[in-house]
């Protein structure tokens, strides 16, 4: 084969060597613009499994990199004065110049054309006179810009600003450092990566990154690399205690995240930065950069063809690189929003930050460092003993045993908007099984404010009956668990078929009128265009939501939500891009808020003092020109002054064409900022699947209830088998007195 490589980074260098070895007559070449000297930054951080996956592909070069690596286990966290140390993490990290240089040594050794100080051939020229074509030119790739059409880059620029630095000294831990200064919120991020010798005192890594706007009222957009250093030397000498900081080709940056939807095109392929990007903050670039490298040359040994191996390579390495972005991105998103983490108790911070990413969780932490983890439940008031999920919370004249929530689940196994025998048993199981709150599906408040013919109502008679049939069920046989109605109108999105006969589709026959601010549908050309609300109107459907109200008191609930989210008709009226109305009740947010609170305040006037009321909302459309992260504090404050007890915080599902970023509790960001900033008791929902996220969640601070719903319908007794899987048997967690017998996991495997 004749291959080659653009761009002399450790992902082409390690690709460059690996295929060298492996096929040891094929013509590999590679072309670097700098001097093989000229590098930026100064350490990298490779993990245990990177380091294993090259050790398997190339021994040579993992001994030469084991010899060099500087490595600790422990991360300091310095917040306000106070140093609070977590250990058990491992990390491995030497100088990029130093991983060059092996590098450079191994290509050379085994044959490798290096072509430094060189431009490389267009990567179009360079495939129609070789094999294969390996980019990895970067973040900012020629290559990729110039089959824009074929890969169909993403560069997302975040609101950071960062320059990379260096201390000449060795730091004994990883390190994490916030300067409170008079500009705003500043952070560091250092690390060693040299050893102290008799030669020297060691480096250190040493990055400093704050909001675009902090960076600015500083005057560090004005400052050269030199003055950069000086200053922010400055912000944190007490580190530093007199020492300097040095650059090295450094300059202030804002961190792009890269995606691509194709990594390969012919015969060309990306591997690194060019193919995709991970924040700093997970030590991520040139550990996926180097793993690309060794899984790309280990399927261009095992396949028939290079097609065949590119495509093979971006099957392995596409559900990893996309699993890491989603933690980078949160680990980005969370210093990024810095301010609303600050001002937690000393270790509960700590706690927070170490748990950022989602990927190191509570008990994964325990398993680092119990002592620590015990310290920072002590700060938050746990007793020993007792999971995080497992502590009692007030809400309103309600207290509820436990944090868990069943969310809200619409089941479409209504007749005429009467629950039955399975709402009994769907809602009853669930009540046994341990959560301290368990949530109906979304109630309509009339015929014409159903989703589809199958939901449930709170408008008839009947329905009250057999309302009252379910919560008498849960009060005398699930003592301590409390049941909650969450009321709601279609709008819109009504009269449409049960979610499993076709989501969002008209019914075939028997549709009804749909309503909604503006006369938008749905979906254009599929869902029928709602009737535009008069005032009139408006008045008789707040009068709908009384009477459910006073229905749902006299049925025995004990909390009350009004549903505000996912596109149905009071979340029609918060979200500009469903709500186009030029009166009183359309433009701004509070002309857009002035209908769903004018609802809510009909409602607590009806609803029971001592019981309390929640909203839930959609704090973001993921679409633009939609409600954003902002709109939903401001939302959330509303509701919250006019006496919401709490607000379950979901996203999305307002417009069709959404592009939300899911992942591991992707919507629990919005419900922490809406905790911090408007002040307000929050239920955080949406992929949360463990009771490790739910004690991760509660411990860090980020939400004071968990919803969970589809690990409920894996298992309606997800509470209690999380209780026994941790071995608590408290009084927040009581297993049923007819199943008590059974409150320990049976064994598994054949024993005698």
């Amino acid at each position: 084969m004749r291959v080659a490589v653009i761009g002399g980074g450790p992902g082409g260098l390690t690709a460059a060597a690996l295929l060298k070895r492996l096929a040891p007559d094929s013509r590999i070449t590679l072309w670097e613009r700098n001097a093989p000297d000229d590098t930026f930054g100064f350490g990298v951080v490779l993990s245990d499994e990177t380091l294993g996956g090259i050790e398997t592909a190339d021994p040579a070069v993992h001994a030469a990199l084991c010899e060099e690596f500087v490595r600790w286990d422990a991360i300091d966290i310095v917040h306000r004065g106070r140093t609070l140390t977590s250990g058990g993490h491992g990390f491995a990290a030497l100088g990029r110049h130093r991983l060059l240089e092996l590098l450079h040594a191994r290509c050379r050794e085994l044959g490798v054309g290096l072509r430094f100080r060189t431009e490389a051939p267009p990567a179009a020229e360079l495939a129609s006179s070789h094999d294969l074509v390996i980019a990895a030119d970067g973040v900012h790739s020629i290559t990729r810009d110039s089959h824009r059409e074929h890969f169909r880059p993403a560069l997302t620029t975040h609101r950071c600003r960062y320059i990379w630095l260096s201390a000449d000294f060795a730091l004994d831990a990883f390190r994490f450092e916030i300067a409170e200064t008079e500009h705003g919120l500043m952070q560091l991020h250092a690390y060693p990566y040299a050893r102290p010798t008799a030669d020297g005192p060691g480096a250190s890594t040493v990055i400093v990154e704050m909001r675009e706007e902090v960076w600015r009222r500083a005057g560090l957009d004005r400052c050269d690399e030199a003055a950069s250093a000086e200053r922010c030397g400055a912000y944190f000498a007490g580190l530093l205690k007199g020492r300097t900081l040095r650059a090295n080709r450094s300059a202030w940056t804002a961190f792009r995240t890269v995606t691509n939807a194709r990594w390969s095109h012919g015969n060309t392929v990306l591997v690194g930065d060019a193919a995709h990007t991970a924040h700093f903050s997970i030590g991520s670039g040139t550990k996926l950069a180097v793993e690309d490298a060794v899984a790309l040359a280990a399927h261009l040994q095992r396949a028939a063809s290079v097609p065949e191996a590119l495509a093979a390579y971006e099957a392995e390495r596409r559900p990893v690189v996309e699993s890491t972005q989603r933690a980078a991105r949160a680990s980005l998103e969370w210093f990024e929003n810095l301010a609303v983490h600050v001002g937690r108790p000393p270790r509960r911070f700590a706690f927070d930050l170490l748990t950022r990413s989602r990927r190191v969780t509570h008990d994964n932490l325990r398993l680092r460092d119990a002592d620590f983890v015990a310290s920072v439940e002590e700060e938050a008031g746990i007793p020993p003993g007792t999971p995080p999920m497992f502590t009692p919370f007030r809400l309103g004249g309600l207290t509820l045993r436990n944090r868990v929530v069943v969310s809200p689940m619409d089941m479409y196994s209504a007749v005429d908007g009467t629950p039955g025998d399975f709402h009994l048993v769907h809602l009853g199981a669930r009540a046994l099984g341990g959560a301290g709150l368990v949530m109906t599906e979304m109630v309509c408040v009339s015929p014409r404010g159903r989703i589809t013919p199958g939901c449930t109502g709170l408008y008839a008679p009947e329905h009250e009956s057999a309302w009252r049939r379910i919560t008498d069920f849960v009060h005398t046989q699930a003592p301590g668990t409390a049941i909650g109605v969450q009321l709601g109108h279609s709008g819109r999105k009504g009269s449409t078929r049960r979610q499993w006969e076709g989501i969002d589709q008209p019914l075939p026959h028997g549709n009804w009128p749909v309503v909604a601010p503006s006369a938008l549908p749905y979906r254009p050309g599929v869902n029928q265009v709602p009737e535009a609300l008069t005032t009139a109107k408006m008045a008789a459907v707040r009068q709908e939501f009384v009477r459910s109200a006073e229905a749902a008191a006299r049925a025995g609930f004990d909390l009350l939500e009004l549903h505000c989210a996912h596109g149905y008709l009071l979340s029609s009226f918060l979200s500009p891009l469903t709500n186009r109305r030029t009166d009183a009740y359309g433009g701004t947010l509070a002309a857009r808020l002035r209908y769903p609170l004018e609802v809510f305040d009909a409602v607590r006037a009806v609803w029971p003092a001592g019981r309390p009321m929640t909203v839930r909302i959609s704090a973001t459309d993921w679409a633009d020109g939609g409600t954003t992260a902002e709109d939903a504090v401001g939302i959330a404050r509303a509701f919250a002054g006019h006496g919401a007890d709490a607000v379950d915080v979901s996203t999305g599902q307002v417009v069709p064409g959404e592009q939300p970023a899911y992942g591991r509790s992707y919507q629990t960001p919005f419900a922490e900022r809406i905790r911090h900033e408007a002040g307000v008791p929050v239920i955080a929902v949406g992929a949360i699947s463990s009771w490790d996220d739910v004690n991760s969640l509660i411990l860090a601070g980020r939400a004071d209830l968990c919803a969970l719903a589809r690990p409920h319908l894996y298992d309606p007794h997800w509470t209690l088998h999380a209780a026994a899987e941790q071995g608590y048997e408290g009084a927040s967690a009581p297993w049923p007195p007819q199943y008590r017998a059974g409150s320990r996991k049976p064994p598994t495997g054949r024993g005698t």
